[in-house]
């Protein structure tokens, strides 16, 4: 089972998937991002099942934009589909501790729905954590109107998603993942949409939104543009030198601004592709050097046994406790190699 973990940057993405599979990923302090990049945790036995929990960074890093962001999701994502892999669930993860879902926090969700589409909203968890930041009667406020409100998690949760409290330990991790482990593994739609229906990564429903969010952005500073404009010939006409050279830096810092969003709105189609083919090329390096693991651990393994097999067959003359002790290695490295531990 291999779900994915989502949400807004310090919304403790990676202390959970640390807390319930023992890895060490890295974790941002504040809101400075650490999850720049989709990791994949160590995996862990739950209930007789193996989990394996992907960490994917949100839609407000410190240090990448929304187009790259959605650009090395929508990558790992596919080629794990192509992969024949599918999640199990998807998990949310929202701070009960912030006083009001502003806009990043909204954005994040947006999104979030657009790359899950509406038929594998059954395998998503929300999960609030962060409960000990605030009293219980303020988190049960803030829980209530989550679940209540159209505009936050009311039409998800109405269409057959979860809504989990962790307590920020290793147990209600577990308890959480759970509430999924037995889910029919469902594709998303950014899958079904970049794979099976292969559209422009910039066609997908989130791709759409994160344009239409670029546009928005573009529009708003053009109007800030537009009035520091009229201010700066007001002040040229009075010769306010001081407000001028105000007004030139506004520009400039406008304009960079501007220039960014078109960049991002231009990289997120043209860098899709070179984003995929070199996570491509990474899991067929991997998948290689697992196989020549397996090999090295397989030739081992007979050598070990060819080994032994040649002194028990010497030792037919020997004592009884001496026979009983090599029976016993041989069963160990028999035992170790048919629950896929190493051959020492």
């Amino acid at each position: 089972m291999s779900p994915s973990v989502m949400g807004a940057t310090g919304s403790g993405k990676t202390t959970f998937i640390n807390l319930a599979s023992g890895s060490n990923l890295r974790i941002g302090r504040g809101l400075k991002s650490c999850t720049s990049v989709v990791q994949i945790a160590q995996a862990f036995e739950l209930d007789g099942r193996s989990v394996t929990l992907i960490d994917t960074p949100g839609f407000d890093d410190t240090t990448k934009s929304d187009s790259d962001i959605l650009r090395m999701i929508a990558a790992f994502l596919a080629t794990a589909y192509q992969s024949g892999k599918k999640l199990a669930g998807v998990i949310y993860i929202h701070r009960i501790s912030d006083f009001r879902m502003g806009g990043i926090s909204t954005r994040n969700f947006k999104m979030f729905r657009q790359l899950c589409g509406e038929s594998s909203l059954r395998n998503v968890v929300i999960v609030t954590n962060m409960w000990g930041e605030v009293s219980k009667e303020i988190g049960e406020a803030r829980e209530q109107e989550l679940i209540t409100q159209d505009m936050f998690f009311k039409p998800v949760l109405d269409k057959g998603a979860l809504l989990e409290r962790h307590e920020n330990t290793a147990g209600s991790a577990h308890r959480i993942l759970r509430s999924i482990i037995d889910n029919q593994p469902l594709s998303l739609q950014i899958q079904r949409e970049l794979v099976d229906q292969k559209m422009d990564i910039s066609q997908t429903a989130a791709g759409e939104e994160l344009n239409k969010e670029l546009k928005a952005q573009m529009e708003k500073h053009r109007k800030e543009m537009r009035m520091v404009q009229e201010e700066m010939r007001e002040a040229i006409r009075t010769k306010d030198e001081e407000t001028r050279r105000e007004l030139e830096i506004e520009t400039t810092k406008l304009q960079s601004e501007m220039a960014r969003i078109q960049q991002d709105a231009q990289k997120l189609a043209s860098r899709y592709s070179e984003e995929k083919e070199g996570l491509e090329k990474r899991m067929q390096e991997l998948s290689q050097s697992a196989r020549e693991d397996a090999e090295r651990a397989g030739a081992e393994y007979r050598r070990q046994m060819s080994a032994l097999q040649a002194q028990l067959d010497m030792t037919a003359s020997t004592s009884a406790a001496e026979r009983a002790e090599l029976i016993r290695r041989i069963d160990e490295l028999q035992n170790r190699r048919a629950h896929g531990g190493g051959v020492h």
